[in-house]
């Protein structure tokens, strides 16, 4: 173990703005205040000058983290009068609906008067369901907000790599993706962080400690029963995603020795593996502010670095658990729901239906769905038709509700929105993805299958329907692929 720094070390992002490589976030106001009493702001302003004074200058919050925005307001005007530049990002993350000029610009504004600011240093989008393709739209207006300066830089959080390739490629300016990476959850380490390295984005990473199982505390503890707090809720979920209890104490067992070798806890061995990553630009580690701290701690992750021995040590704990399904942010959007309610339930009232069934006329017992595009009225067609226990899904392509392509040129971005259509057809007549028995690939160009099929294999990777993959040579339309799908729904 080196000195301990005096202040975290910074990190300059490719999008061209400087934080410390550990942020502080305030998602744990919102736990703070759960029982219905807000956080006095005064005080809670007072904790976060304190960390901006030692160099922990970036803070990240949401809008539905409390008072979180609110306080934050505050402290930014008492670090102005101190001569303090904090970075200050923040999440809108809207309700899946609509998203006009007005929706958006409201929705970013109301951040904006919560934080008392006139533009934000990065705001940070989520969307709950890519089967609604409304949040194209809504990037779409954001991205003109960061091009009059309303809005500094641009980022997504928890957006899989399928669906940020296909946001990059659609034309949106994306500086970061906001994502969990820890001991428990790798699954940045791979497409998501070859991705980002790619295309110039850099990862935040969140849940580094694990919501505080990754710390000595639970190291050859007995299992607990109920967590107490939102946080170890959540992500107590993860430990037993991973494998349960024995798995966790393989990893804390592998980073405690880790740590002694080093003469640092085992929280700092667990930060130094994510910001090890060259993806990674910062982690964020949740603060209670007025409640406890852990500056100095922290500070010792960049006293140290991990070797070739630190690392096969990890391995091998690695190795006797489980890797967390699907890509960074499944947890979200599919089960198994590694939220601390185990579901959204704590995020949504309820999922707004994207297109509806609706009755064949003259044919009883058969229903339709329309997308809204402007050629199924035109030449006589429906997005998709159930019969019976059979749904079918006419061949699709990446047009936007407004008629525009979504990502030109590119066929792994298009086959993503294609697939994303046609799960919300099949959801709108009472079927899943996993009911998908057949479907049929038309390429403009047979050389371009790979990153098709690729994609393809993501989404339909379990079931395996049967498929059929075809070179079209000319498509209608500006377009690299289309898709069409035949389900089965069990009675």
């Amino acid at each position: 173990m080196t000195a301990l720094p005096s202040a975290p070390a910074r990190v300059t992002v490719p999008a061209g703005f400087t934080i410390p490589r550990i942020a502080t976030g305030l998602w744990q106001i919102a736990d703070m205040e759960r029982g219905g009493e807000a956080v006095p702001i005064e005080p809670a302003a007072e904790a976060m000058l304190a960390y901006a004074r030692a160099g922990f200058d970036a803070f990240d919050m949401a809008d539905h983290y409390g008072s979180a925005e609110l306080i934050t307001g505050r402290f930014l005007k008492r670090a102005a009068e101190e001569g303090l530049k904090p970075f200050v990002s923040t999440k809108w993350c809207p309700t899946p609906g609509p998203m006009t000029r007005e929706v958006v610009r409201a929705g970013v504004g109301r951040s904006l008067d919560r934080l008392g600011v006139d533009s934000v240093d990065l705001m940070q989008f989520h969307w709950w369901s890519f089967e609604h393709p409304a949040y194209l739209d809504a990037l779409a207006e954001m991205e003109e907000m960061r091009r009059e300066g309303i809005i500094r830089h641009l980022g997504l959080t928890n957006f899989d790599t399928d669906h940020l390739r296909l946001v990059v490629k659609n034309g949106v300016t994306i500086a970061t993706n906001q994502v969990s990476f820890s001991l428990l959850d790798r699954r940045a380490a791979g497409a998501m962080s070859a991705f980002c390295l790619e295309s110039g984005i850099r990862l935040f990473a969140y849940g580094t400690m694990g919501g505080g199982w990754l710390s000595e505390r639970w190291l050859g503890a007995a299992e607990p029963g109920d967590a107490s707090d939102w946080s170890k809720m959540k992500y107590r979920r993860f430990v037993d995603a991973i494998g349960g209890w024995d798995a966790l104490q393989g990893i804390l067992a592998a980073a405690s020795s880790i740590a002694k070798k080093h003469g640092v806890s085992l929280s700092n061995v667990a930060t130094r593996w994510v910001l090890d990553h060259p993806a990674v630009a910062a982690v964020i580690i949740g603060a209670r502010l007025g409640e406890r701290e852990h500056r100095a701690d922290n500070l010792a992750a960049f006293s140290f670095h991990l070797d070739a021995e630190d690392h096969a040590l990890l391995d091998a704990a690695f190795a006797r658990s489980d890797m967390l399904p699907g890509d960074c942010g499944d947890e979200y959007r599919k089960p198994p729901f590694l939220t601390a309610s185990g579901d959204l339930s704590h995020h949504l009232a309820t999922m707004p239906q994207i297109y509806r069934a609706e009755p064949v006329p003259g044919k009883p017992g058969r229903l339709r769905v329309d997308s809204g595009s402007i050629w199924e009225p035109i030449a006589g067609y429906s997005r998709a038709v159930r019969i019976g226990e059979r749904i079918l899904v006419s061949g699709t392509t990446a047009t936007h509700t407004d008629g525009s392509t979504v990502c030109p040129g590119d066929i792994a971005g298009q086959t993503t929105y294609i697939l994303d259509k046609i799960a919300a057809s099949i959801a709108a007549l009472g079927g899943r993805m996993d009911d998908v028995v057949r479907t049929r690939v038309y390429l403009r160009d047979a050389n371009l299958w790979e990153p098709a099929s690729r994609v393809h294999g993501r989404v339909f990777g379990t079931t395996r329907p049967a498929n059929t993959l075809l070179e079209i040579g000319t498509l209608v339309g500006p377009y690299e692929v289309e898709i069409e799908a035949e389900a089965v729904v069990d009675a």
